[in-house]
């Protein structure tokens, strides 16, 4: 029985065999890739330097930026550095780092779209309280706290899988590494060791998931009932770009996820594990730059600035 420590290097699959293809490829993921990091870039910038964003909802939107500049940064260049080079191999520790940071970054940030639920809660269902449950030191904590536990549920869970001895070969059917697909590589017996902690993170994410659309259905009964038009404009603008990128995130992982066998195969698996992994994070700073006055003006008065330090 050949054991996980005997591999040094796993094998991606290529995109495609023609180079007309992979440059394709690779000129996709860069579009991508420069999108991501120039749409967070902008709105981690904007947001550190104009004070009139100082204020918790910013705060974890400079949060959700930096993961999703974590995200991307973890499996697109590589992929894009094995199109043009025309290679296949991921080191075995590239590999289990790819998976850490992977399943950290996503992990912290489905987190905090968790908090960021109770923060757009607290500012429409319980304003007068609002100062006192969204303090700076209230918003650190509960920042970190995503992190934090983001952050050990990466490791139990990437100690665990690189822990169980592999049997099927190092071939990962995934343009990345991923907890799925390396457990796919495993021996049948000893897939158990796994189970628990998956089913604790279902609990987990599933938590999470009922805490934001419980949240939701007390936002919207509150927004209806409110008199006045612009009152309901103003919280509708709040809540509706985070919602979407909720949506976006949780509908491609569900997708991915949960979707039947009988529907996988490794294409559509490489195809949906572009729109959980790649498309996310270029979207969110569109998402929420879109409706949001505040942002808007801080991104035209930060792309005003750099123009004059230009001149």
């Amino acid at each position: 029985m050949s054991n996980s420590s005997s591999y040094t290097e796993f094998l991606l699959p290529a995109f495609a065999d023609a180079l007309e293809l992979q440059l394709l490829h690779f000129s996709l993921f860069l579009g991508i890739n420069l999108a991501a990091l120039l749409g967070n870039g902008l709105i981690i910038t904007a947001v550190a330097c104009d004070h009139h964003l100082h204020t918790p909802m910013y705060f974890f939107l400079l949060n959700l930026s930096l993961l999703d500049l974590g995200s991307i940064s973890t499996t697109v260049p590589k992929s894009m550095a094995n199109s043009l080079w025309r290679m296949r191999a991921i080191s075995y520790l590239g590999c289990a780092a790819q998976v850490f940071f992977f399943f950290f970054f996503c992990s912290a940030e489905y987190y905090l779209l968790t908090v960021m639920a109770y923060d757009r809660f607290v500012a429409i269902c319980r304003p007068l309280h609002y100062g006192t449950l969204m303090g700076n030191r209230a918003c650190v904590k509960m920042a970190a706290a995503a992190w934090a536990s983001a952050f050990l549920n990466a490791l139990l869970h990437t100690g665990n899988t690189f822990s169980i001895p592999l049997c099927q070969g190092n071939i990962v059917e995934q343009f990345f590494c991923e907890i799925p697909q390396i457990l796919k590589l495993s021996c049948s017996d000893s897939y158990l060791r796994e189970a628990g902690l998956i089913v604790f993170s279902v609990c987990l994410f599933f938590g999470c998931f009922i805490f934001i659309v419980l949240s939701y259905v007390q936002i919207f009964t509150v927004v209806l009932r409110m008199p006045s038009e612009q009152g309901r404009h103003k919280a509708f603008s709040m809540c509706l770009p985070h919602l979407a990128v909720v949506c976006l995130f949780i509908s491609t992982a569900f997708f991915a996820y949960l979707k039947p066998p009988s529907l996988s195969s490794p294409a559509l698996d490489l195809v949906v594990a572009i729109l959980y992994a790649v498309v996310p994070p270029a979207m969110n700073p569109l998402i929420y730059s879109m409706r949001n006055k505040e942002l808007k003006d801080a991104l035209r008065k930060l792309v005003h600035w750099v123009q004059c330090q230009h001149q």
